[in-house]
């Protein structure tokens, strides 16, 4: 379902020809710099929209036929079935193929008004470096200085598509750059190839999880190990074993905020003082869209007519000194205290004209 109430904006000119139709929808969201392009059947045409800055803004409608060719076409490049449409199919589409400047993972989904298709756009820039996040400087600092430690666990929280993956490729790029240390990943998927590391890319399919892939990586002697999602009670006992252990690990768990990362995390591992020992860093993150500079937040074609232009981090973090530690061995957790609130960080971009008080409400829920 589109998201964003925006009317839509055309595509440059109207083509029949499904193979031009595809180009011409990812080349425009590329342009946007949009992440994905959904497409959405419903009966007699097909809802396209642009998810941009976190939300969805609809695009233009295409006509049934039309629609069915290009869902036919996306499945052709991707390596699916193209008469399938009531299971979920999942494929690649390199920008070979579409003269465009991204990979593209495709996932199609049944639904009850006809086949759901989504592309994600896989930018082949290089990860970001740590100074370019634009986090706080004092939370910035503590990044730092954790990335110079030789062990701890370092952990990010906050909702999909809140920056924590950025985040992490930042961290992995300081990390490479400074070289001398032998740094392992494990992603669902690998978005970013970045030299001088080893990455690892699971696949459930074949049983190679999270727990499993650490578990055998740390028999590969790494000094830095970085898990895409601590998703169960397995991986968590490693990821803070191996951060007990002279090893330094960076991973993300959906808690929501500081104080729930413990929460989870004690939850999960019965050794309560191995949680406060290992932990060493926690950041809470969101992204809070930037009103555009192009046209003050009246909407134009460079925005997609939704008045915002980019995205700014909204960061909390608490780092773990041993009165924290104490507080967690002994699950006082009302104690454990961000240094920054995620309300103080957003109220502070809306004083200074970054954003705006409708989008501080949307953040929060106002």
């Amino acid at each position: 379902m589109l998201t964003n109430q925006t009317s839509p904006t055309p595509v440059e000119a109207a083509t029949d020809s499904a193979p031009a139709m595809l180009e011409q929808l990812v080349q425009q969201a590329e342009r946007t710099g949009a992440s994905d392009i959904h497409l959405q059947m419903r009966g007699k045409s097909a809802d396209v929209g642009f998810r941009r800055d976190g939300l969805i803004a609809p695009v233009r409608e295409l006509p049934a036929e039309l629609a069915e060719r290009v869902f036919g076409r996306i499945k052709f490049l991707a390596r699916l079935k193209t008469y399938q449409e009531s299971l979920p199919q999942d494929g690649r589409i390199s920008r070979a193929e579409l003269k465009c400047q991204n990979d593209i993972r495709v996932a199609t989904y049944p639904t009850v008004t006809g086949e759901k298709i989504v592309l994600r756009l896989f930018g082949s820039e290089t990860a970001k470096s740590l100074d370019e996040l634009a986090f706080p400087a004092n939370a910035q600092a503590e990044l730092e200085k954790f990335l110079r430690q030789s062990s701890g666990l370092l952990l990010l929280t906050g909702p999909a598509g809140s920056g924590k993956t950025t985040t992490i490729y930042a961290c992995l790029r300081q990390l490479a750059e400074s070289g001398g240390r032998h740094i392992i990943t494990i992603e669902d998927p690998v978005e970013q190839i970045v030299p001088g590391t080893m990455q690892t890319e699971i696949s459930e399919a074949v049983g190679l999880d999270f727990a499993r892939a650490a578990r055998h990586l740390l028999r590969q002697d790494p000094q830095v190990l970085i898990i895409g999602e601590i998703r169960d009670e397995a991986t968590a006992q490693l990821a803070i074993r191996a951060g007990l252990t002279g090893h330094l690990v960076i991973s993300t768990l959906h808690a929501g905020s500081c104080q729930g990362v413990f929460e989870r995390l004690l939850v999960m591992c019965a050794d309560h003082s191995a949680v406060a020992s290992a932990a060493e860093l926690v950041l809470n993150q969101r992204l809070m869209r930037k009103v555009c500079s192009a046209c003050a937040g009246a909407g134009c074609e460079g925005c997609l007519q939704t008045g915002y232009d980019g995205r700014a981090p909204l960061v909390e973090w608490l780092r773990v000194n041993e009165a924290v530690r104490e507080q967690i061995r002994r699950r006082a957790l009302a104690a454990v205290v961000p240094a920054q609130t995620l309300e103080a960080s957003a109220r502070s971009l809306v004083n200074q004209g970054v954003t705006n008080e409708a989008e501080f409400k949307r953040i929060f829920g106002l």
